[in-house]
């Protein structure tokens, strides 16, 4: 009998649950119909009296990429509106009801668009990704997952030392300011919420955001859009790994140069146009992630200087070897002369001594002393030996050694170098990349 009492309990008890469970179900379903008999979705909240308020924030679950050469980002992120609806208002059947994304179309939505967005999806997998729900006093929650790929003005002027404000910004389409206003949800500090997990840059680091609202005017009317910046700072590492250090090299291993003996001709002519050629292709390839913008960047700026310094080097060997030509022509004309002078003096003496001698033979020691005159003349290069041959030592001991040039040059070149990359880091690294972005924004915002 214990066991019959046992079964007919739970029989009873299941059928009261489900018997409930049914009920609650009719009476949701009973909810929606009332809602929906004679409910226009075409008319906004308060048409034709109230402003409706549309309540947003965001919740951003994947930031990036961010592409420099088309001045864009990309950022996923739970987008979240809430208004009220007074003809939603019920009774009964619990606080909130929570329904799927196919009571969206049945009811009126707001018209939001992204101003500045360039391409945008809606996730639909595996069904349309969107959340709809209705509180007792007319309260609407809807949120959907999108992914915005939104442009980014940039001003690459400090690049690679950069820092940029990205905006998103948003609105009604079709209803000005004086029908549908949006404000949010939770302030100015609360209403966009960032995780750290969500961030996953590569080349910048995501500092933080900020929020505003505007106004904006146009031959329509006058619309209420939101504003979200988010904050971007580049991260410096592979710039300094792939150009500022192999630069820095570069210009190095071209004052090398200074300490090679002058003579040795074939040597510094490799040297200097080799490390032209190097630094010509380094400044190719760092350009190549960048757009084609009309003003000089902090990095061209660099490149620009090390190019100076390493051609520099080369037109420095220029120089010295130009006036050791000088000093080798000089040197060949002061030692034909002083032969000449030796010549002379011999011929002189041979003119005393055939003074006595017949008027055949005089004529015999005059024709010797030109014939030697003249192939004194004629004879030696026009150049100095050793700089037509590329030998390592100058048949000339006195051109032999350091030039004065290359002796400035081996302590004037690497000061110079140092205190231009002294006044460089210092007046960029010092320089709030930020607050310029900022600025350049919020007066283009305001112009």
């Amino acid at each position: 009998m214990t066991l019959i009492y046992l079964i007919l309990f739970t029989m009873i008890c299941a059928g009261s649950v489900y018997g409930h469970e049914s009920y609650a179900g009719e009476n949701i379903t009973r909810i929606l119909d009332q809602l929906l008999d004679g409910y226009d979705n075409r008319l906004r909240p308060g048409s034709g009296g109230e402003v409706t308020e549309v309540k947003t924030d965001i919740f951003v679950t994947s930031f990036g990429p961010v592409s420099d050469v088309e001045m864009e980002y990309t950022v996923d992120m739970f987008f979240r509106q809430t208004w009220v609806d007074e003809r939603l208002q019920y009774d009964g059947a619990g606080e909130i009801l929570r329904l799927n994304n196919k009571m969206v179309d049945r009811i009126w939505t707001p018209d939001t668009f992204f101003r500045n967005s360039r391409k945008s999806t809606v996730h639909n997998m595996t069904t349309p990704n969107k959340l709809f729900r209705i509180m007792q006093n007319g309260t609407v929650l809807y949120t959907m997952r999108l992914t915005i790929s939104a442009e980014c003005p940039m001003n690459l002027m400090d690049f690679p030392m950069d820092g940029h404000a990205c905006p998103l910004k948003f609105g009604s389409y079709a209803y000005t300011n004086t029908e549908i206003t949006f404000t949010w949800r939770k302030g100015l500090e609360a209403s966009v919420d960032c995780p750290q997990e969500s961030i996953s840059l590569l080349q910048y680091d995501l500092i933080g955001h900020k929020l505003f609202s505007e106004t904006f005017k146009c031959n329509t009317g006058h619309y209420s859009v939101m504003i979200v910046h988010f904050l971007l700072k580049r991260k410096l590492g592979y710039y300094l790994i792939q150009t500022y250090i192999p630069l820095i090299m570069v210009v190095m291993l071209s004052q090398v140069a200074f300490w090679i003996n002058k003579e040795s001709v074939p040597a510094r002519t490799v040297a200097g146009i080799t490390t032209v050629l190097t630094m010509t292709t380094l400044s190719i390839s760092a350009r190549q992630s960048l757009p084609k913008v009309a003003y000089a960047t902090a990095m061209d700026w660099f490149i620009a200087v090390c190019f100076a310094f390493v051609a520099s080097a080369l037109i420095e060997f220029a120089a010295v070897n130009y006036f050791a030509t000088l000093q080798a022509k000089r040197l060949k004309e002061q030692k034909a002369m002083q032969k000449n002078l030796e010549v002379l003096a011999s011929y002189d003496e041979e003119e005393d001594e055939s003074a006595s001698s017949p008027p055949s033979e005089r004529g015999g020691v005059k024709r010797r002393y030109n014939s030697i005159a003249q192939s004194e003349i004629d004879s030696g290069p026009p150049l100095p030996y050793f700089l037509q041959s590329g030998s390592a030592l100058p048949p000339i001991q006195a051109l032999a050694g350091t030039s004065p040039i290359d002796q400035y040059s081996r302590i004037l070149f690497p000061l110079a170098f140092a205190l231009f990359n002294l006044v460089y880091w210092v007046t960029y690294m010092g320089k709030d990349s930020m607050e310029q972005a900022r600025y350049g924004f919020f007066s283009f915002l305001f112009y």
